[in-house]
């Protein structure tokens, strides 16, 4: 028998965080998913709900509170079987609550430090639903191109290069251990309201995927949406993060504008402090299927970035 035939999985329980009286569930460290949660519950401290979608206030927020949760990723996020990871602490509304208070609503943060806590492109997504109701959020992804560029006898597919997201600073808690398992940025989720299943979804694209969640949420939450209005609007994404591989941050970091972000947008985020260039790329690739009840029936969204689809059957 084969090592990959004897290999079994522990069962990893997911956490989830309110929005707005929406539970968000992610999976928790060795993966990205918290961050997300951490992003949503600084913004759950601003009227999103008044802006428009996509104007220079929202997404200045939005910008500012990734920042802040990003660096608490670099430094707290890791393989929770090797390192105490103050997970509860990291995504209770008390510790945002306290974060919040760094975000300045009118000027872009030029420095940002984590939280100071108590001990302390290869991706796909799919997403399913049946006519029972059952739902499943599923993404997987080798990291790299090809990964390792490894492939098992007889098997036909690429082990991953995960291994790369350890911190070789043996300081960090994401530092490189015998059995650990590394730093994951690939993050399924769900949404329940009032533990009813609501919605079940994913966006690719490595470290942009938290800040994808947040924003499609913000889509369909605060502004109505619907999953496919959701994935179609345009995103921004934050760069130059600290990152779990032990780099840091040295400034305000950089912010990517997809091109129909509004010109009178992207110069009012100029002019709160924030360094913008304009993409003439596209900034992750998202689906989602949406549940309603009495009688079942479901909403899929499927993002026009991307090859995938949105199909009943």
């Amino acid at each position: 028998m084969s090592d990959f035939e004897n290999h079994t999985c522990d069962w990893i329980e997911p956490v989830s965080s309110t929005y707005r009286g929406y539970d968000v569930w992610q999976l928790p460290p060795n993966g990205q998913g918290i961050a997300a949660l951490q992003i949503l519950n600084l913004l759950e401290h601003f009227d999103i709900e008044s802006m428009e979608p996509n104007c220079a206030q929202q997404l200045h927020l939005f910008l500012e509170a990734k920042k802040l949760a990003f660096e608490d990723r670099a430094v707290y996020y890791a393989d929770m079987d090797f390192a105490d990871v103050p997970l509860k602490e990291l995504i209770s509304k008390s510790y945002a609550a306290e974060r919040v208070k760094l975000i300045d609503p009118d000027r872009a943060a030029q420095k940002v430090a984590p939280g100071r806590l108590k001990n302390s492109s290869d991706t796909i997504y799919l997403t399913a639903a049946d006519q029972h109701g059952n739902m499943i959020s599923l993404i997987q992804s080798i990291y790299h191109g090809w990964g390792s560029k490894w492939v098992p006898d007889g098997l036909g597919f690429a082990l991953q290069n995960r291994g790369e997201l350890f911190s070789l600073n043996p300081k960090d808690l994401n530092k490189l251990e015998p059995g650990k398992r590394p730093f994951h940025t690939i993050i399924p989720a769900f949404v329940t309201k009032d533990n009813i299943p609501l919605l079940s979804f994913g966006v690719m694209g490595g470290d942009f995927q938290p800040q994808g969640h947040a924003q499609v949420l913000m889509n369909m939450i605060d502004f109505g949406m619907s999953p496919q209005q959701a994935g179609e609007q345009p995103r921004v994404a934050h760069f130059e993060s600290s990152t779990p591989k032990g780099t840091r941050s040295t400034g305000p970091g950089l912010v990517g504008l997809e091109e129909h972000i509004n010109p009178e947008v992207r110069q009012a985020l100029i002019d709160k402090g924030h360094r913008v260039r304009q993409s003439t790329g596209a900034y992750g690739g998202y689906q989602a299927i949406w549940r309603m009840n009495d009688p079942l029936r479901y909403l899929g969204g499927s993002d026009p970035r991307k090859d995938g689809c949105a199909v009943g059957y």
